[in-house]
């Protein structure tokens, strides 16, 4: 039986909505092979001092080495990175793998709040790794970080931003409006030469941990199970706003997207 293969190297988050646990629960959706390397175990509650704990290059490292050596890999995604070393190091590792479709997601800020990339890592993901990649997804926030602008505040504005990120290097620009106000959820999809508007409707709800993860992840499932860019990202917008529309709530905060809205609640 032959299956597509997906990466994902990112932080694993404990709490089960979001990093690698959302990526492996999107992989299963999109029926395909998903494999982790985890960065990061990201674990911030009210009881201990530490909630960040890096994994060591070397770990990183015999992760994706076991991945693709056992497995192979049709799609790669990338997630929290948190530190430049990490971010050169994967950098390289994505460079020697050869794998076909590359997505990078520039997490950089948690929905808790917390930072989940350090500020001195940013020029280094901006210069080696977002020129390795198929498609970047990153959100308004990390948008304006990358180029050192403004926050975008229409989606007019959102089209210039587009084409900016564009000339850091990779081949296609996702930019997420989901924190644009007063409009409806759109994304800009910039290919170098044209713009493609995607636009859903706007839930009201708080519930959002993991959605940018799930959003990529599915990218990546749809690449590696053979769509072009565009039809990829149509797909994953609709599966990530199921996700969404049907979202977990504990009664604790902000609660999860639900991975399995699309299949469950139709």
């Amino acid at each position: 039986m032959s299956i597509p293969r997906v990466l994902s190297i990112a932080g694993s988050a404990s709490q089960g909505s979001a990093g690698i646990q959302a990526d492996l629960k999107t992989f299963q959706e999109f029926d395909v092979y998903g494999m982790s390397a985890i960065t990061a175990i990201v674990a911030n509650n009210s009881t201990t001092d530490q909630g960040i704990f890096t994994q060591p290059i070397e770990s990183i490292e015999a992760q994706i080495h076991a991945s693709l050596e056992h497995v192979g890999a049709d799609a790669l995604k990338t997630g929290m990175l948190f530190t430049k070393e990490i971010i050169k190091r994967t950098a390289e590792l994505i460079q020697e793998s050869n794998v076909e479709h590359i997505v990078i997601d520039p997490v950089m800020i948690g929905k808790m709040g917390s930072q989940l990339l350090k500020d001195e890592a940013i020029e280094v993901l901006v210069n080696e790794l977002v020129p390795k990649a198929t498609i970047i997804t990153p959100n308004l926030h990390e948008a304006a970080r990358m180029l050192e602008c403004s926050l975008p505040k229409t989606p007019e504005d959102m089209k210039i931003i587009a084409r900016d990120l564009y000339s850091l290097g990779s081949k296609y620009v996702l930019l997420k409006g989901g924190a644009l106000e007063n409009y409806p959820a759109v994304d800009m999809l910039y290919d170098g030469k044209s713009i493609v508007e995607l636009e859903s409707e706007r839930i009201p709800t708080v519930h959002t941990s993991g959605a940018g993860c799930t959003y990529s992840a599915a990218i990546a499932s749809e690449l590696a199970r053979g769509y072009d860019v565009e039809d990829a990202v149509r797909r994953a917008k609709s599966f990530v706003t199921s996700a969404i529309r049907y979202a977990l709530s504990f009664d604790r905060g902000i609660g999860s997207t639900y991975h399995a809205a699309h299949r469950t609640r139709r």
